[in-house]
């Protein structure tokens, strides 16, 4: 019986998980992509801040040069000459004073002919020519500035560069009275600012950023992914119950189609069969003497017998009559079974063990109908063991039900034909109708029952039949 849901069922649910997971990355490298933009506009805005920030210390520096310095040693010498190291080092205590505190990291002061006049490092003094496109501009009155990365490709194009320096040219001028800058270019300011501590923090952000997203994403997906089998389970197992239910009822059906004819068929036979027996019987009242031809009559009554018992079978089948439900102990029902099957018990070797434990409840029960079932199951199990053998009845209880076990010692059923012993009309006996199962199993869910049957761990079988107490 297959009971696999077709793939084309559960199609429009994984195309919900398809759209729903390709949200996800799309969601995932969107948060990618605008980290990355942040983290190019934090950089940006820190340049730029960079750049106004020295700009702020260069007209400051210009300021404090040309009152502190320009106009003293002028006045007191006549002309600068950085050369002399009472100038120079008058020069290096106002710029030093003047920046003191500030994230300058060098400081360098061209003359007019892009040669190095004054630099925190002594041994830049009276280099020439290496001002470049900067020195121009500053010569000619504009400022410029210009970011130099380094710690190669690796390190500088994915976010994190090893040293980040912002190089400022501008011009130093003279002062002109109650002025701003605006006198002649009397030289050029290099000032270089480190500023591989605030990339590193933008860097180690942009990091943070990344793997959180990561992170969200992951747990989102691991819920996803979970909801996913969950629905895509529940989907499949609501498949299986619709299978289930549309096989039974195409099974319901066939068996009323059924069950109607055989009801028909079995009337129809029942009628002559009557007659046939009831004649057969006079016919041998009329016959004397005990010659072999008199024994005809004992055979057609014999087999007008075995004829009408299947034909009962046929009719409880096709029509299960309604039970008369009266308060009753199952007990009761199977030692009147043991009774009955007394003689065929000593005759056929058999040993009945059974295990009733005490003040077991009553149930609402057709006595009639247990007795026919239990019958059934008990003439089942002698018959699965020919030879003779032992069956076991226990009788277990709960709060809602009365559980009946009965086990024997045969061959058990081999699985392929577990699932097909309920079907009418299947045996594996040379004789029988194969309806004694499912008359059992008519008479147990009429009781509002379940019954099963399964092969034990060491041999044979085990009926378990489970009847409510309410």
């Amino acid at each position: 019986m297959n009971l696999e849901p077709s793939k084309e069922k559960i199609k429009p649910f994984w195309l919900v998980k398809y759209f729903t997971i390709t949200s996800l990355i799309v969601i995932f490298i969107g948060a990618l992509i605008l980290s990355i933009l942040n983290t190019y506009w934090a950089r940006a805005m820190l340049l730029k801040k960079s750049e106004d920030y020295a700009h702020v210390l260069i007209e400051n520096l210009n300021h404090q040069v040309f009152l502190q310095f320009v106009i003293p040693v002028a006045l007191k010498y006549g002309k600068i000459q950085l050369r002399e190291k009472e100038q120079f080092e008058w020069m290096d205590k106002v710029v030093r004073s003047t920046l003191h505190s500030f994230k300058v990291d060098m400081v360098n002061i061209y003359d007019m002919k892009d040669t190095i006049s004054y630099s925190f490092n002594t041994a830049m003094i009276g280099k020439t020519d290496l001002g470049g496109t900067g020195y121009k501009n500053a010569v000619s009155g504009k400022s410029t500035s210009k970011l130099i990365q380094s710690g190669g490709v690796g390190g500088v194009f994915p976010g994190y560069p090893k040293d980040s320096k912002l190089v400022t040219f501008a011009p130093l001028r003279a002062e002109r009275p109650l002025s701003r800058i605006s006198g002649p270019v009397l030289g050029v300011v290099e000032i270089v600012q480190d500023l591989s501590e605030d990339y590193k923090q933008i860097f180690e952000f942009q990091i943070r950023v990344v793997w959180t997203c990561a992170l969200v994403m992951g747990v989102l997906f691991i819920v996803l992914l979970f909801v996913v089998r969950r629905g895509e389970g529940i989907i499949q197992r609501r498949a299986v119950e619709r299978l289930k239910l549309e096989q039974q009822l195409h099974r319901a059906e066939h068996l009323s189609s059924l069950g109607e004819m055989v009801a028909v068929v079995s009337h129809e036979i029942r009628n002559p069969l009557g007659i046939i027996r009831s004649s057969a019987e006079l016919l041998k009242k009329k016959v004397s003497g005990g010659d072999s031809p008199n024994a005809i009559p004992d055979i057609i009554v014999e087999e007008a017998g075995r004829l009408n018992d299947i034909i009962t079978d046929f009719l409880n089948f096709a029509k299960p009559s309604l039970p008369d439900l009266i308060p009753c102990h199952v007990s009761e029902a199977l030692e009147k079974n043991t009774t009955y099957l007394a003689s065929q018990i000593q005759k056929g070797a058999y040993q009945i063990e059974t295990q009733y434990p005490d003040n077991l409840p009553k149930i609402m029960a057709d006595p009639a109908m247990l007795y026919q079932a239990f019958l059934n199951v008990l003439i089942n199990a002698m018959q699965a063991m020919p030879g003779g053998g032992r069956i076991d009845i226990k009788i277990d209880s709960n709060n809602n039900s009365i559980i009946i076990y009965f086990e024997d010692e045969g061959e058990g059923i081999s699985e392929d034909l577990l699932e097909k012993i309920w079907d009418p009309f299947f045996t594996t006996k040379e004789k029988g109708t194969g309806l004694g199962l499912g008359i059992v199993k008519n008479i147990v869910e009429s009781h509002s029952g379940s019954i099963k049957i399964v092969n034990k761990p060491d041999g044979g079988a085990r009926v378990v039949i489970e009847l409510p107490t309410a």
